[in-house]
């Protein structure tokens, strides 16, 4: 991927000299991963099917009282993986703030917080072992930036366009936040069954994965961003972090009722969608007759 020299954004902030352990998840957060504490066998890259619809989050309920977050800086200019979260965001800042004029609105861009080991949100704490992850309460998106290393050598998931993925959906959950797609979910909790909760947390994130691909589209065609083989490195992501491939590897077996991302082929479809059309309307997962 080509970031070198691209505009970093200003809405990063360095939180990794503080940090520390205790508590729990509290609140209610989207992500794109998390471990699942009833499949300790081994790591899941997905949200608890039995806590998804407490992590989701948008316009009821309200936040979590949580401590108050320790001052944060800007990164050190000499720390290469904190300049490329930086180009990221401001890629995705870029893009989103062009697709929300056209619709006629306005992108309110949401911070991105580099912290190490655990982190208070508007949430509740949240920990590294989850994986990057979107915090409705605050919007902003929490990243520790070891999880790169744990996609790497844990998930399957090298190369720096499948890291850029990572922001970009979590992104996508802010821009779900902002359109009122999430609050919606969030408002069905409670007023269905388990496995029709999981079926919304499915189509949730699937959009998500669309929205990603739309910020490739759009980066794409405004800066050039790809080198070859970096499609083919997100698309290895999405597909490492489908519901039946990380329930296979990590139990053996797979339980579709409890999915709460989709699929591995899911997965790269949407993300395909997205980046072949580069059109909010084409990721409208809530009304696809077929995933």
């Amino acid at each position: 991927m080509k970031w070198e020299g691209n505009r970093e954004s200003d809405n990063v902030e360095d939180a990794r000299s503080g940090g520390g352990g205790g508590g729990g998840f509290g609140g209610r957060s989207i992500g794109i991963g998390s471990v699942a504490i009833a499949l300790v066998a081994g790591w899941v890259f997905g949200v608890n099917p039995l806590t998804v619809l407490s992590l989701l989050s948008g316009g009821g309920g309200g936040a979590v009282p949580t401590q108050q977050q320790a001052p944060a800086g800007k990164p050190p200019a000499d720390d290469k993986m904190a300049r490329f979260v930086s180009v990221v965001l401001a890629d995705t800042e870029d893009v989103w703030r062009a697709k929300f004029q056209q619709m006629r609105s306005t992108y309110r861009e949401p911070k991105l917080r580099l912290f190490r080991g655990s982190e208070p949100t508007a949430c509740g704490r949240g920990q590294a072992a989850m994986g990057p992850f979107y915090c409705p309460g605050d919007q902003k998106v929490y990243i520790d930036l070891s999880f790169y290393e744990t996609m790497r050598t844990r998930l399957g998931a090298p190369g720096d366009f499948a890291q850029a993925y990572v922001i970009a959906h979590e992104v996508g959950h802010h821009v779900q936040n902002l359109m009122g797609i999430s609050g919606k979910v969030d408002a069905m909790r409670g007023r269905v069954s388990e496995a029709q909760q999981n079926a919304l947390s499915v189509r949730l994130e699937l959009q998500a994965d669309c929205f990603a691909g739309i910020w490739a589209h759009d980066a794409q065609n405004a800066r050039q961003i790809l080198e070859q083989g970096d499609v083919e490195e997100a698309l290895n992501a999405a597909t490492q972090i489908g519901d039946d491939t990380l329930q296979r590897k990590s139990q053996g077996t797979v339980v579709p009722e409890t999915f709460t991302h989709g699929t591995s082929a899911q997965r790269v479809s949407w993300f395909k969608r997205g980046f072949q059309t580069g059109s909010v309307e084409q990721c409208n997962t809530f009304e696809a007759r077929q995933l």
